[in-house]
């Protein structure tokens, strides 16, 4: 009788082993397809076309597949119309995740400084003439890195918006609007500002500092990252694996030649892009966090548009930016 038993428990046991193993692979076969919106510059791609290309994102059973968009308010209408999942973004968008319209559940990269490019019309020649844009035609991109750097030109240079002619554009038309002289001065970002430089005879790209710093993220809706937690974390594992392949100066190279094919362009005209940023290791991130730099960069970053007058108060970083997720994801 025990002995009967006994051969029935084995039985279920074993059966039960076999459902589970069975469950196992299943869930490892299944693949979650993720659009993901980018824009066309190395900023933008640099990691998750190492990731796609490694193969990162396919061994957590992850397919991508990359749209494209001009700016960052862009991608998260499209999000928020439902035909994007996550999306990259770069400083200026920023301000819609402090106001509650993204969640940021990567950090990607960092630069202390901004550019603005002027034409000979503009009579600026230095950093130290920004003020005779009083008064002159300047073209930018509303709710982007684009405003934030105009904003900080003119602030460096004691001026406001109220005292030039601004004019709000895609950043693909500010390309010909400066080519045409239609404007003397705009902020773009590459491969934008690259475009303008080659096209326009006597045109000068002045770098200047600021008071805080530009960070470009990863993002979703609030409401994705409530309900897709896994998600992110399997999407930041493999982002995280390709950060750590590529920012290294020795893989700048291939990185290149993978965002080159993706947009089309020519790989040695997009190599003066790696120079844009300070691209994270996913050790800058893990190492920043647990000494509190990360959430210094975003609370340095809130406090400029507080200052700009971009968000009206100040808001608990938690809010809006997923610490506990990257520290999971990143791993002990």
């Amino acid at each position: 009788m025990l002995k009967g038993t006994m051969k029935k428990l084995l039985g279920v046991a074993a059966a039960a082993a076999m459902t589970l193993a069975m469950a196992t692979v299943g869930h490892a076969e299944e693949t979650i397809e993720l659009n993901v919106a980018y824009m066309p510059n190395y900023a933008s791609l640099w990691s998750v076309l190492t990731g796609i290309d490694q193969g990162f994102f396919a061994e957590e059973g992850l397919e991508i597949k990359l749209w494209e968009f001009a700016d960052g308010p862009s991608e998260i209408a499209a999000m928020e119309g439902g035909s994007i999942d996550i999306a990259y973004i770069g400083h200026g968008a920023h301000k819609l995740c402090i106001n509650g319209q993204a969640t940021i559940f990567a950090p990607s990269s960092v630069h202390s400084t901004d550019k603005i490019i002027v034409l000979p019309s503009s009579e600026v020649t230095s950093v130290d003439d920004i003020a005779n844009l009083k008064g002159k035609k300047v073209a930018y991109n509303a709710g982007s890195s684009s405003e934030t750097a105009l904003n900080g030109a003119l602030a460096a240079a004691g001026l406001t918006m109220d005292d030039i002619e601004a004019y709000e554009m895609d950043a693909t038309n500010m390309v010909a609007a400066m080519s045409s002289g239609s404007v003397d001065a705009c902020t773009a970002w590459n491969p934008y500002s690259n475009q303008i430089m080659q096209n326009c005879e006597g045109a000068l790209e002045l770098e200047f500092a600021t008071d805080s710093v530009n960070l470009s993220s990863w993002i979703c809706l609030p409401s994705y990252a409530e309900e897709n937690r896994d998600i992110l974390l399997r999407f930041s594992r493999a982002l995280y694996k390709a950060m750590a392949y590529s920012s290294q100066e020795d893989n700048w190279d291939y990185a290149v030649g993978l965002y080159a094919t993706q947009c089309a362009k020519d790989k040695e005209a997009c190599m003066v892009e790696t120079g844009d940023a300070t691209w994270f290791s996913a050790d800058d991130v893990k190492n920043g966090i647990a000494d509190g730099t990360m959430q210094d960069y975003y609370q340095r970053q809130q406090q400029m548009f507080i200052n700009s007058g971009d968000v009206e108060a100040e808001v608990p970083l938690e809010n809006y930016v997923l610490f506990d997720l990257m520290t999971e994801a990143l791993g002990e």
